[in-house]
């Protein structure tokens, strides 16, 4: 009796640590997709954008309140609109701050992207409101794999940000254009002589960084509602995802980024649920008193 007891004991356990692993690795591939716009937007301008967190409200608010409640367009079509509908923000964005600011002190533009951040937010206030906005049916339920189950939209992050990270290896790896914003990445004033058009490039980098933040902004819609508060603490665990995976680094921001959400999954279960949040940060702290370039961040030699 008590083997049998100890035997069902330890296959609950076994669930619970996969449900666990399979919701870490979702919210650590969300994490990695925002350290990846950091990284896309510093490689490409070397600058900070501190509005991120803004832009994936923005492309939540676009798509619920916009196409979805207002226009009474379905899910696929939403999303694409609401995708082409930051695309043009983007651009707007890129050639009327990020381009300009760009041989600008370092104070200049963090003060413009925050003034950016905190123009989405009260735009959206007074346009949308201040309650928050739901979905009906959109990416919730269970889904059950074999004795496993999790929650759909857990499952939908990891294939969606496994596309997204295919597709965009694919473009920096294969296309002239991707190759170009690696150049760029690397030394902006060798790519313009040789001929490459920096500024495009930049706008393409900025559009693509944009259109990442508002695909993880339909993501995390099942997750915490369409709220202006929503991606408050996302962004603050991406940027650190950056950071810890080495900032600057592509994988590195992946790497980071399920590094975080597995450790405070499993913290979550040994500690208080109200410690959750604090995990990421003292494993920031902890990266940049150990190793300040992360974990496949090139050390400097000074």
């Amino acid at each position: 009796m008590s083997i049998v007891r100890v035997t069902k004991e330890v296959v609950f356990l076994y669930k619970i640590i996969l449900q666990l692993l399979v919701s870490g690795i979702a919210m650590g591939f969300v994490y990695g997709l925002v350290g990846i716009e950091y990284t896309l937007i510093w490689n490409s301008t070397g600058l900070l954008n501190f509005s991120h967190e803004r832009i994936i409200m923005l492309g939540a608010y676009i798509f619920a309140g916009s196409f979805v409640l207002q226009t009474g367009l379905s899910v696929l079509p939403a999303i694409v609109a609401t995708i082409i509908a930051i695309i043009f923000f983007a651009v707007f964005v890129a050639y009327t701050i990020f381009i300009p600011l760009r041989n600008m002190s370092a104070l200049c533009a963090i003060m413009s992207t925050v003034m950016l951040g905190n123009i989405i937010n009260e735009s959206v206030r007074l346009y949308y409101g201040p309650e928050a906005i739901t979905v009906k049916g959109f990416l919730t339920g269970m889904i059950r794999i074999g004795t496993l189950v999790v929650a759909r939209a857990y499952v939908v992050i990891i294939f969606v940000a496994l596309i997204i990270l295919a597709l965009l290896l694919l473009f920096m790896m294969k296309t002239k254009t991707g190759k170009a914003m690696r150049c760029v990445a690397q030394n902006k004033n060798a790519s313009s002589l040789m001929g490459i058009d920096v500024q495009k490039n930049m706008m393409i980098t900025i559009a693509i960084s944009f259109s990442i933040c508002s695909i993880i902004g339909l993501l995390v819609i099942p997750l915490y509602s369409v709220k202006q508060s929503m991606a408050s603490m996302i962004s603050l665990k991406g940027f650190a995802a950056g950071v810890i995976g080495g900032f600057g680094s592509l994988p590195g921001a992946i790497v980071g980024g399920l590094f975080i959400g597995i450790i405070e999954n499993i913290a979550g279960m040994i500690f208080p649920s109200t410690f959750k949040d604090v995990v990421a940060f003292v494993c920031l702290i902890l990266m940049l008193l150990l190793r300040p370039s992360g974990i496949l961040g090139k050390k400097r030699i000074s």
